[in-house]
């Protein structure tokens, strides 16, 4: 139950995080920029909210756990991002699937997938050699 709810804040947060930025950089950004540069100039802000949140989780709710329970929690974060980025870009944007699966700028999606993996993997990596309990 713990890594659940580990994997639920650590999405939450950088899903909410994601969609304030979006709300944004959509019409700020995108109509003076175009689309891949406006997704570009974001990705080190989420980035930064990615670390943050794991951090945050890995302190508080995945404090003493080993490497295969922040790997699950990352995992399983990882799985309610895509499966959150589905519901958004078929049902709020109306997007094709094929269009949310091939449509994204070979440079931006390809740094896109890059934050993808290390979402999924910084509740493992900024646990190690942790051995702090968890904070109240």
């Amino acid at each position: 139950m713990g890594i659940l709810r580990a994997a639920t804040t650590y999405f939450a947060l950088v899903f909410g995080t994601g969609f304030v930025l979006g709300a944004v950089r959509v019409p700020l950004l995108v109509p003076r920029l175009g689309e891949p540069l406006a997704e570009l100039l974001e990705m080190p802000w989420m980035a930064l909210a990615m670390v943050l949140a794991a951090r945050l989780v890995v302190r508080r709710q995945l404090a003493g756990r080993g490497p295969l329970s922040r790997a699950a929690a990352g995992a399983l974060a990882l799985a309610f991002m895509l499966a959150a980025e589905l519901v958004v870009g078929l049902l709020l944007q109306q997007r094709p699937l094929q269009d949310i699966l091939t449509g994204r700028d070979p440079i931006a999606g390809g740094v896109y997938l890059a934050l993808l993996l290390l979402y999924a993997l910084l509740p493992l990596l900024l646990g190690r050699g942790s051995t702090t309990t968890a904070v109240p």
